[in-house]
């Protein structure tokens, strides 16, 4: 049975690379990429397999906008069985340099946005359950000074996820969250704008533990902040190409 998955951030970062990587998979067939830029989700749907692929250029503040989209994806597909919230948001900044504006923007962005998009597609996934990843920060576990609005931003995620694991098991709907170390991405260059990328880790190989989270034997890890940095995502590769993923690994 062909599955149908909405990704938001798509447009670039770890968002495309998780497109990129899902669209190889045989049992996914309809693939839903919602960013804010039209050219950068074209980008990312020449980059994939071929599939049937729709993009949507939208706000994700945008709620009533949301709510269309997802119930016409629900609606013409059955169910939606994949939802991934990666888009995110930062203009990292100190307590007293930290506008208004700053702060709800980013929690528009990182958190309201996930809360009504998720809200959306359950309606439609309680039926035959699914899987939900929201994408979190290490930020969002430890103490970022200069960060605030960020950071607690990607706490309010993780918080979140571990609620809604709790709330949604009993439509069958597994949520998880993972929270990305340093990871080369435009975001991160907002972040650490001095820093070698090269060094650091690459989308795609978030992209790879996502794949594995939502494969069937990526069970046991929903509920839970899943930490996801260089060295993790090396063991990670190795026990993936084995066949084998456990909670230790992670």
């Amino acid at each position: 049975m062909s599955k149908t998955c909405v990704i938001t951030g798509a447009s670039r970062g770890i968002g495309r690379a998780i497109a990129i990587t899902l669209s190889r998979r045989e049992d996914i067939e309809n693939i839903i990429l919602i960013s804010r830029t039209k050219e950068g989700l074209e980008e990312t749907r020449s980059m994939m397999e071929e599939k049937h692929i729709e993009c949507y250029a939208m706000d994700l503040t945008d709620y009533q906008e949301v709510e269309k989209v997802i119930s016409s994806v629900g609606t013409r597909f059955g169910t939606i069985d994949y939802l991934l919230n990666v888009a995110g948001y930062a203009n990292p900044k100190s307590l007293l340099e930290t506008s208004i504006e700053n702060w709800e923007t980013t929690y528009k962005v990182n958190v309201h946005s996930i809360f009504y998009i998720t809200k959306e597609v359950v309606k439609f996934m309680k039926r035959t359950g699914g899987k939900i990843l929201n994408v979190a920060s290490t930020a969002g576990s430890t103490a970022r000074p200069g960060w605030l609005a960020y950071a607690s931003s990607k706490a309010a995620i993780i918080s979140m996820s571990q609620t809604l694991s709790d709330e949604l098991s009993e439509y069958g709907i597994l949520v998880y969250c993972i929270s990305p170390g340093r990871c080369a991405t435009e975001l991160r260059r907002v972040l650490a704008p001095d820093e070698d990328q090269s060094t650091i880790m690459q989308p795609e190989h978030v992209g790879e533990v996502v794949n594995h989270l939502l494969s069937d034997t990526g069970i046991c890890l929903d509920g839970q902040n899943i930490v996801v940095r260089k060295q993790v995502t090396k063991l990670i590769n190795q026990n993936f190409n084995n066949k084998e993923l456990t909670e230790q690994s992670l």
